[in-house]
C-alpha cells in the first residue's frame, strides 16, 4: 500500500481521507474543531442556533464573537439551515453545551441515516437525569451507529491557532474511535484512541467542577500549595467515582482526566476557573456569569456529578462544596473551612 505523502506544513493533515463533516454548535469549541477539520482537507459545514451569528461568520470568514483572530479555511462553510448542513455528510460532530444536547439530537433523529456516525465534543452530564451523553445518544438515535467522544486538555483559541494539542478520542468501538481520530489528527493535533467512553465523559464533566474550586481558592488569595492540593484531591475524587461507574483508572491518569484537570484548574482561559476566581473575590454567581458571557459547564455539572456520586455512595467533598456554593448554600470562606475541618484520613480515602 502506498504511503500518504509527507505534509509540508505543520497544519497539514497526516491522512488523505477527505470526508464531508457537519459540526453542530458554533461556539468557541465547535468553531475550533471545525477549523481543525477544514484544515485537514475535510469539507466542513459549521451550523449554529443563531442564524444572525452564522451569517456574520459566512460574510467575515471568522467567528468574531469567540475566535476573532482566526480566519476560516476555504473548506469551512458556515450554514444556517440544519438540513443543508447535514446533506451528504459522512459524519456529524456535536459541540453544544450538555444541557442542549438531547434537544439537538432529537432534531437529528429524523434527518440522518441510521448508520451515520455521530460524535460529540460536549462535556457534562444531562441536567436532571445525570445520564452520560453516550446514553442520551443511544436513547435518541439508537445503538447501531458508530459513536464517540473527543475530550482532553484543550483551549479552543489554541486549537484554532494551530498550537500543538493532544486529545483522547473514545468510541463505542475501537473502529469508531479510529474513524473520528483519523478526521482530527494532524501534525499539531495528536489523537489517542480509547474505548472507555464512560471514563472520558466523566473526566470532562468533573474537571469543570473542580476548576471552579481551584479558582475560588486563588480568588481568596490562597497560594500554589492550596491549588496543588485541590487538583490532587480532586483527581482522587474523579478516580473514585470513575471506578464506581465503570471507568478505567488509566483514563483518569491520562489526557481526558489529569491532563484536562490540570489545564482547567491552572489557566485563566478556563471559564470555570474564571468563575471560581470571581466568586472567591466576592462576586455573586449571576454577576460572575454575566461577566464571562459564555456557558460555564461546571455550574450545571456540579449538582449532576454530586448526585451521581451519591447514587454510588462515593464521597466527593470538594465537589459537594462547589455544588453548595453555586446553589447559594454557602460562601467561599465557609466552603474552605468545611474542607479543612474534615477528619484526617489515609490518602487512599
Amino acid at each position: 500500500m502506498a504511503k500518504a505523502p509527507r505534509a509540508t506544513s505543520r497544519n497539514q493533515p497526516l491522512s488523505e481521507n477527505r470526508q464531508s463533516i457537519a459540526v453542530l454548535g458554533a461556539g468557541s469549541w465547535g468553531t475550533a474543531l471545525a477549523i481543525r477539520l477544514a484544515r485537514n482537507g475535510h469539507p466542513t459545514r459549521l451550523w449554529g442556533r443563531d442564524p444572525r451569528q452564522v451569517q456574520e461568520m459566512a460574510v467575515e470568514r471568522r467567528n468574531r464573537r469567540y475566535l476573532p483572530d482566526t480566519e476560516f479555511p476555504v473548506q469551512l462553510i458556515p450554514e444556517t439551515d440544519l438540513n443543508r448542513a447535514l446533506e451528504g455528510v459522512a459524519a456529524v460532530l456535536v459541540a453544544v453545551p450538555s444541557h442542549g444536547y438531547r434537544e439537538l439530537l432529537e432534531s437529528l433523529a429524523f434527518r440522518i441515516p441510521a448508520r451515520l456516525p455521530v460524535f460529540w465534543a460536549s462535556k457534562g452530564l444531562e441536567s436532571g437525569s445525570r445520564k452520560f451523553l453516550h446514553r442520551v445518544t443511544e436513547e435518541v438515535l439508537g445503538s447501531e451507529r458508530p459513536t464517540g467522544v473527543v475530550s482532553g486538555p484543550t483551549f479552543a483559541g489554541e486549537v484554532a491557532r494551530g498550537l500543538p494539542t493532544a486529545v483522547t478520542v473514545a468510541g463505542c468501538s475501537l473502529e469508531a474511535a479510529q474513524l473520528l481520530a483519523s478526521y482530527l489528527h494532524s501534525r499539531t493535533f495528536r489523537t489517542y484512541t480509547s474505548t472507555d467512553v464512560v471514563g472520558v465523559e466523566l473526566g470532562g464533566a468533573s474537571k469543570n467542577v473542580l476548576a471552579i474550586a481551584a479558582g475560588v481558592a486563588d480568588g481568596l488569595g490562597y497560594g500554589a500549595n492550596t491549588r496543588a492540593a485541590l487538583i490532587t484531591r480532586g483527581l482522587a475524587e474523579m478516580i473514585r467515582l470513575g471506578a464506581a461507574v465503570g471507568g478505567s483508572q488509566e483514563t483518569f491518569m491520562g489526557l481526558a482526566g489529569m491532563g484536562d484537570l490540570v489545564l482547567t484548574c491552572t489557566d485563566n482561559q478556563s471559564r470555570n476557573r474564571r468563575l471560581g476566581l470571581a466568586l472567591g473575590q466576592g462576586l455573586v454567581l449571576e454577576s460572575a456569569l454575566a461577566e464571562i458571557s459564555q456557558a460555564v459547564e461546571g455550574v450545571k455539572s456540579a449538582p449532576e456529578v454530586l448526585h451521581l456520586a451519591r447514587d454510588h455512595a462515593v464521597e466527593m467533598p470538594i465537589t459537594e462544596q462547589v455544588c453548595r456554593l453555586v446553589e447559594g448554600d454557602t460562601t467561599p470562606q465557609q466552603a474552605v473551612e468545611a474542607l479543612l475541618s474534615r477528619e484526617p484520613k489515609t490518602e487512599r480515602e
